[in-house]
């Protein structure tokens, strides 16, 4: 079964993307740009200039998985102003707002539990 849940990690990147990149590609970014592995499990996401398209990059045990959309009408949220460097951490349920129209500027989330990491 493919698909995303909120147990997996997403970051943005912050910048434009030529959306003719594929596997290797996109994977470079994350390893060259973003210092980051991308054999990870992490999801990448990834928006071109107009923000129409949007590409999520994600390594699946034995390879690497694209899934990409294109907008017919609107385009997605910018977040350049309120992201930091080149990547931003975003949880799960922001990144399906974000992709479903919903703004995330301004969004207040109420306080959830969080299990503490030890070690």
């Amino acid at each position: 079964m493919l698909g995303f849940g909120a147990h997996q990690r997403y970051y943005l990147y912050n910048g434009c993307v030529d959306m003719r990149k594929g596997y290797d590609g996109l994977s470079g970014l994350v390893r060259n740009e973003l210092g980051a592995d991308p054999l990870s499990g992490d999801v990448y996401v990834f928006f071109n200039r107009s923000r129409q398209t949007v590409k999520m990059l994600v390594w699946d045990r034995d390879g690497f998985v694209v899934y990409s959309k294109r907008l017919e009408g609107g385009c997605y949220e910018q977040l350049s102003g309120i992201i930091d460097g080149k990547s931003h951490h975003i949880n799960y349920q922001h990144l399906v707002m974000l992709l479903s129209g919903i703004s995330l500027v301004g969004l207040h989330q109420r306080p959830r539990y969080e299990m503490k990491k030890t070690g």
